[in-house]
């Protein structure tokens, strides 16, 4: 079963993100890390938060040692005050905030019988409160300058039912989308744009995808075969990669969007 996409040859675009600063909370590691590295790439300079202390120092000596100007925080996300922490400190840092990449993100799957207040009050606060928390911390920056961009990493789930269980992750996925749509329609004349990403079944060293195909390669096979036409699991690269373009100027007419990344798994026409 492969795992990488096809090799294109490499064209030079200028994606007009040399000087720009992105912020990232939840880009210690998976998907986050690698839009990191994918801004890195592109001369973006990068403040990244996550909780785990270790985890951000290792990040950001990694893209540091591959030549990019990156700080990084050990913020808890889900605090009421994270969003004014991460702002501050990107502003502190590197002294303004041109794109806000809200990538934190975590499931607790259960039948929605057996979930309980703590279950949505504890996924709400992951999946969508600590995004618009940091969006509201970072806009006044962004105003400031009378541009800016943010993505919300969101799921295919968001945009279409997700299966038994997974009413949790599901209506916090949808409610991101939701939210960013209408934020999109009020900041858009003050030249600051917002849009989602909707990864479907992406597999990455450590990630849960990745375990499943070293434990159970049949049922994988199967599993794709069976869910997504492209024939492979989607990687990080091309998650970042449409990050990427949708923070930059490439996407300056692309506001209010939710695109998928998902090798055609998702079934929603819309």
């Amino acid at each position: 079963m492969s795992t990488t996409p096809p090799k294109a040859d490499t064209i030079d675009m200028d994606l007009g993100l040399k000087g720009k600063v992105a912020a990232i909370a939840g880009g210690s590691r998976g998907i986050g890390r690698y839009i990191a590295s994918a801004l890195v790439r592109e001369g973006c300079s990068v403040a990244l938060y996550a909780r785990d202390k270790g985890g951000v120092e290792s990040a950001v000596e990694t893209l540091t040692q591959a030549g990019g100007n990156v700080a990084g925080a050990s913020i808890d996300v889900t605090r009421e005050d994270a969003g004014e922490q991460m702002a501050r400190f990107a502003l502190e840092e590197f002294g303004r905030i041109d794109i806000f990449i809200g990538n934190a993100g975590g499931n607790r799957r259960k039948p929605f019988v057996d979930t309980t207040d703590e279950d949505w009050t504890d996924l709400l606060n992951l999946n969508l409160l600590s995004h618009l928390r940091a969006a509201r911390a970072v806009i006044p920056a962004m105003r400031d300058q009378e541009s800016g961009s943010i993505v919300f990493v969101s799921s295919i789930f968001g945009r279409e039912a997700g299966g038994p269980g997974l009413s949790l992750y599901n209506t916090s996925k949808t409610a991101l989308i939701s939210a960013s749509k209408i934020m999109a329609l009020e900041l858009a004349g003050e030249g600051i744009r917002v849009n989602c990403v909707a990864p479907g079944s992406i597999r990455f060293p450590g990630g849960s995808w990745d375990r499943r195909c070293n434990e159970q390669p049949e049922a994988m096979e199967k599993f794709v075969a069976d869910n997504i036409p492209l024939g492979r699991f989607g990687t990080a690269e091309e998650v970042a990669d449409v990050v990427t373009f949708l923070a930059s100027d490439r996407a300056s007419l692309v506001t209010g969007a939710c695109l998928n990344v998902d090798g055609g798994q998702s079934k929603s026409l819309i």
